[in-house]
């Protein structure tokens, strides 16, 4: 007995309410976008500047203890991660430690470096300071300007991908899910103030690869159908197409958020950012190519080419839970 999240064969109307989603999504969107204006994001050590000092001790690092020491500090914004190298000695114990940049200054000054160093002699006694590195707002401005093109260069791609695979109409629908998408999740990370660094970054890329897959075993399977159900008009079609890889869309997504749930309670505070804005993204992305790219497509309209077979271009297991 396979276990399946939704029948094998469904026949939901997608498109019954199809102002409602797009009403939803316009609003979210504005939410989102209004947060951002007013409030911003609450930038982490990457694009803000700060100081980023390298310890080593010959007792195991203890995040907990270091942060329990460095707080009554008052530096503002820390991160402490531990460093593995498989070269180290058995005694030898690194950890990176990120001071956001002060008032008045980029950098930490040499009095808070000794103190900082006092205080964490007290949880790891003899510990050194290999190397103390400042980060200014200079090239924290580059960091946010480099990420964004990243960004806007990977939907750019996309486009100019989808395009020449599908037709235009399916690329403006499948860019205006991936849009959408990263828009939502930049909304999130303003209104809950959820601090933004490079590592939600690579999620935000990641997220546009999540979307941009789903999207594309959608529109593979309506291509199919356009061909196979020539009498039908696209709305029909694209209800088909989704009701046909809906089993597929459901289990990828529930297995993923199983993933990233687990790695959000149980991996710590150095990747919890990062983890929420992957389960944010594999929500709203499988929302967004059901109810975002499709509809983008019915209201575009595409041009159905009769003379081209109905054979399958390789997705024709997408309703195959696996």
């Amino acid at each position: 007995m396979r276990l399946r999240l939704v029948p094998q064969e469904t026949s939901f109307n997608f498109f019954g309410r199809s102002k409602l989603w797009l009403g939803i999504s316009v609003l979210l969107i504005i939410v989102g976008l209004a947060s951002f204006g007013l409030q911003g994001l609450n930038f982490g050590i990457d694009f803000r500047g700060g100081t980023t000092v390298r310890t080593e001790a010959s007792e195991t690092v203890d995040v907990g203890a270091y942060r329990t020491a460095i707080a009554p500090l008052d530096l503002g914004d820390v991160s402490i991660t531990e460093v593995f190298d498989p070269s180290f000695a058995e005694d030898q114990h690194v950890a990176m430690i990120r001071i956001q940049a002060q008032e008045g200054g980029e950098a930490i000054s040499g009095a808070q470096i000794e103190t900082l160093r006092s205080a964490l002699d007290a949880v790891a006694p003899g510990i050194k300071f290999v190397s103390v590195e400042s980060v200014g707002p200079k090239v924290s401005g580059e960091l946010i300007w480099t990420a964004a093109l990243a960004v806007g260069l990977a939907i750019a791609a996309v486009l100019v991908y989808i395009w020449l695979r599908f037709e235009w109409q399916f690329a403006l629908g499948a860019v205006a899910a991936l849009v959408h998408d990263v828009i939502l999740t930049i909304g999130v990370f303003s209104e809950l103030q959820i601090k933004f660094d490079l590592a939600i970054i690579a999620a935000l890329l990641t997220i546009v690869g999540y979307s941009l897959n789903d999207t594309v075993v959608v529109f593979d399977r309506v291509r199919e159908n356009l061909r196979r159900y020539k009498s039908k008009d696209l709305a029909e079609v694209l209800n088909i197409s989704i009701n046909e890889t809906l089993s597929r869309t459901m289990m990828t997504s529930v297995t993923t958020l199983i993933a990233l749930i687990s790695l959000f309670v149980l991996g710590g505070d150095v990747i919890r950012g990062f983890v929420f804005a992957m389960i944010w993204g594999v929500v709203v992305g499988t929302y967004s190519s059901i109810f975002v790219a499709s509809i983008i497509l019915l209201r575009l309209g595409v041009k159905r080419d009769w003379n081209k077979p109905s054979t399958p271009s390789g997705n024709q297991f997408a309703n195959i839970d696996a």
